[in-house]
């Protein structure tokens, strides 16, 4: 049996104003209307015999990693928390360890969840090559066929080829030049690395122990002390902290006897920039690609994203456009590599636009942050059907409640009541209290907060079923 393992950490900055530090690309439907790209790569998988897939994100992106994959009937998903990210290596290792506990030693299928592959036959087929690999003690590596001299990614040299299909791999090259990247693409012997992996969760673990013993010896010391809570396995954060920072491909795939690659022919993309997504959409007799309320006159070749309102462009070419609830960019395709740069310099304002969008998804809805002042703040929020916020207070701000639509229960210090339609509740500053739906449609409600201080850290819970701190 494959054990799909799905590495969704990571922030994409670069599609930034979209993709934000607490909601980032691997959970937005860049590439479909109907599934994120995490959903994406999970249901790609269908048609195969595979397990239910193993999760690796970070701590902060739990709920959303959970909710999508129960969106998608694969509530049953194991999904291990990282405290804090030490790239792909110890993720993985994670993994296999968890794998091993539970007293399986599979094939290892790891994905990235943010990765657009149009051709899912092709891909079912590649990875049907690569079985009997990694079956042998391989560990395998899906190369992709390049169609352009591509400086943006790392190659992979074919060595010796097998009787089955696949080739040894006889060189990891990092990103070449312009000119070292059209001699690999005319000389047939390199694929694009894509970052995806087959093999037995033990040729890995052993591996990685011969080769960096210290990320497996601080893996193992972080599982030790872990803890499982619903689907989510938390590993010792103090000692995941101290393990290495690295690649699997710097720590074992460059250094194993047993590297094979298989290629891959998929329509595969890391959507790694606005550029790259424009080159995969649809686009129309201009050039252009637009997604929302857009107009566009005298516009050419030209991503256009419009999230809240309308968008018109005029006259210009080979722009990026991107526009969400709170922030806009603007962007020559050129230059969307340093949209970093951007997000960096809103980091050193001491803005939050890097971090999350006005909509901030929660375990039990979502509330968008409608107005704000000095004293003041307006909120709609969204309450799922059964769903509960935790028992808590605040220091600083008092409430004001004003039911939308469903039913509200509210706990108010010693009281419990409904709260209807056209209703309002006020909670004064420091007093204990709760929001529940009890109803089986969702419940919309208006929050006005006032007060010295509105920070989302002017929390204390008292109870949560969330298991939030």
């Amino acid at each position: 049996m494959i054990c799909p393992v799905v590495m969704a950490g990571g922030t994409g900055s670069r599609l930034w104003p979209l993709s934000r530090q607490l909601n980032p690309k691997q959970f937005l439907p860049l590439t479909d209307e109907d599934q994120t790209m995490l959903q994406a790569t999970v249901s790609r998988l269908d048609g195969i015999a595979v397990a239910n897939p193993v999760l690796i994100c970070n701590e902060e992106h739990r709920f959303l990693a959970a909710e999508q994959m129960r969106a998608i009937g694969r509530e049953q998903s194991r999904i291990i928390l990282e405290p804090v990210g030490r790239n792909t290596a110890p993720a993985i290792a994670l993994a296999a360890m968890v794998l091993q506990e539970a007293g399986d030693d599979p094939l290892m299928l790891v994905l990235a969840a943010d990765h657009l592959i149009e051709d899912v036959a092709a891909f079912h087929q590649s990875i049907e090559q690569a079985i009997p690999l990694a079956e042998e003690g391989k560990l395998v590596t899906f190369g992709i066929v390049p169609v352009k001299a591509e400086t943006g990614y790392g190659y992979i040299q074919q060595g010796a080829g097998f009787p089955a299909g696949g080739a040894a791999v006889k060189a990891f090259v990092e990103k070449p030049d312009e000119e070292t990247a059209r001699q690999y693409l005319e000389s047939g012997d390199y694929l694009w690395n894509s970052g995806m992996f087959l093999f037995r969760a033990s040729r890995y673990l052993d591996e990685l122990k011969t080769y960096r013993p210290e990320i497996y010896d601080a893996c193992k010391a972080a599982l030790s002390d872990s803890s499982q809570d619903l689907h989510f396995s938390r590993v010792n954060a103090e000692a995941f902290a101290a393990c290495p920072d690295e690649s699997i491909d710097y720590a074992v795939m460059e250094n194993t006897a047993d590297a094979a690659v298989v290629p891959l022919e998929a329509g595969w993309s890391d959507i790694g920039s606005w550029s790259a997504l424009w080159e995969v959409s649809s686009k129309d007799e201009q050039g252009n690609s637009v997604t929302g309320d857009v107009i566009t006159e005298a516009t050419n070749n030209t991503l256009v994203r419009a999230d809240h309102r309308l968008v018109a462009t005029l006259g210009v070419e080979d722009l990026v456009v991107i526009e969400t609830k709170d922030a806009v960019l603007v962007a020559h395709k050129d230059k969307v590599q340093d949209v970093k740069k951007v997000v960096q310099a809103i980091k050193s304002d001491g803005r939050h636009e890097h971090m999350n969008h006005r909509e901030v998804y929660r375990p039990w809805g979502v509330y968008d942050s409608v107005d704000h002042g000095a004293r003041y703040q307006v909120k709609r929020i969204t309450v799922k059907p059964g769903a509960k916020l935790s028992v808590q207070m605040h220091h600083h701000r008092a409430e004001h409640w004003i039911v939308v639509s469903g039913t509200a229960k509210v706990t108010n210090g010693e009281k419990s009541y409904l709260v209807t339609e056209n209703q309002s509740t006020y909670i004064p500053v420091g007093q204990v209290h709760a929001l529940e739906n009890p109803g089986v449609i969702d419940l919309e409600l208006i929050e006005v907060q006032s007060g010295s201080y509105l920070g989302e850290d002017d929390i204390v819970r008292f109870e949560d079923r969330y298991g939030r701190s």
